[in-house]
């Protein structure tokens, strides 16, 4: 078999901002094997709401949109870890969070865009990045394949990867049901693949490559006792290196032969759990993110009765950790313009009980 497996190494925010660590971690990527190092172009307001909550560091418990806030670059930066990643023979990819961060990807002359899985709902954002006639990398974390759609009513479906995830940071292994990767190429007529967020460098990547998998995409840190969000759950170089090696060698194998080595190496009740029955479904450790980490309408600021709903005063923004979902993104542009009927708090989650 001589199968490629497109292996993305995720930095994501790692860089802290700094593009000196920046370049070290692209270089170390380089060095690592994989074929393509990815970034998230973070701008807070794009995301989430300032009331949010915190998220647990190594340093402490921080305001999620003050980590947020704290990342925020402008197009220099970008159009610079582009020029270093393409240099060290990598292909620069990156996450946009909303039309600003999307424009100074296509800005900077991205080829392909990477849409994260809290954002497959983020329809504005499929019309813009779609619009730009790009390829396209779909994450499917945290979603029902109504989601997945959804999605792609609107990106269409040429050009367009789907890769399999669990939204959990990190995701056990056994909940993974790998049978998706080829469910999704039989399905949606895509390439498929799998963005991998449990901690193990090769059982995933190893089990996914049987199963198909055409793109991998795997955290990456240089330390993972950093206070980078992903930090702890990504991959460090010399992990990310044997992952690389192994899933080489395992594209010249047959899936029989992968699986078997695998079931050598673990229980083979373990390797038959991972693998799964190929039934879409919310994996245990994601469920209860369902609707909090994905978009829905938030108020921008506290709302009265009798406020007018429009695009200035609300946003369609990950709800996250303390506040409540708000209506699905789908009935967005229906809403707006409607009066609301009941105050609503600073940042809360827009329902349909404050509009009817």
């Amino acid at each position: 078999m001589n199968r490629q497996v497109f292996i993305i190494a995720e930095i994501g925010t790692a860089h802290q901002g700094d593009l000196k660590k920046a370049e070290k971690l692209i270089r170390a990527v380089a060095e690592s094997g994989a074929d393509c190092a990815k970034f998230q172009v973070v701008f807070a307001d794009e995301i989430i709401h300032p009331l949010t909550g915190t998220v647990p560091l190594p340093g402490g418990d921080i305001p999620l949109y003050d980590v947020f806030k704290g990342l925020e670059k402008d197009l220099d930066f970008y159009k610079e870890l582009k020029r270093i990643s393409e240099s060290c023979g990598l292909e620069f990819l990156a996450s946009p969070f909303g039309l600003k961060s999307a424009s100074i990807l296509r800005d900077i002359g991205s080829l392909r865009f990477k849409i994260a899985s809290p954002e497959l709902n983020h329809y504005p954002l499929l019309r813009e990045v779609s619009s730009y006639k790009k390829e396209m990398i779909l994450s499917t974390g945290v979603s029902t394949l109504g989601d997945i759609e959804e999605a792609l009513k609107i990106t269409g479906r040429k050009g367009i990867s789907l890769l399999h995830c669990i939204t959990a940071y990190p995701a056990p292994p056994e909940q993974y049901n790998l049978r998706l990767i080829s469910l999704y190429k039989e399905l949606f007529g895509v390439k498929t693949g799998i963005s991998d967020h449990s901690t193990d460098p090769l059982l995933i990547p190893l089990l996914s490559t049987a199963m198909g998998a055409e793109i991998i995409e795997k955290h990456f840190t240089l330390s993972n006792n950093t206070d980078g969000l992903d930090d702890p759950i990504a991959l460090n170089k010399e992990n990310f290196a044997l992952m690389v090696k192994n899933v080489r060698n395992s594209e010249r194998k047959a899936p029989e032969e992968i699986i078997h080595r695998l079931k050598g190496e673990h229980s083979s009740e373990l390797i038959d759990k991972i693998i799964g029955k190929g039934i879409k479904e919310l994996a245990p450790s994601e469920s209860d993110n369902y609707k909090r980490t994905n978009r829905s309408v938030h108020a921008l600021h506290a709302l009265k009765t009798g406020t007018i709903l429009t695009e200035e005063n609300s946003a369609l923004l990950r709800t996250e950790k303390i506040l409540k979902p708000g209506i699905s993104p789908l009935y967005y542009n229906e809403v707006l313009g409607t009066r609301i009927k009941k105050d609503i708090a600073d940042g809360e989650g827009i329902q349909w009980r404050d509009l009817l």
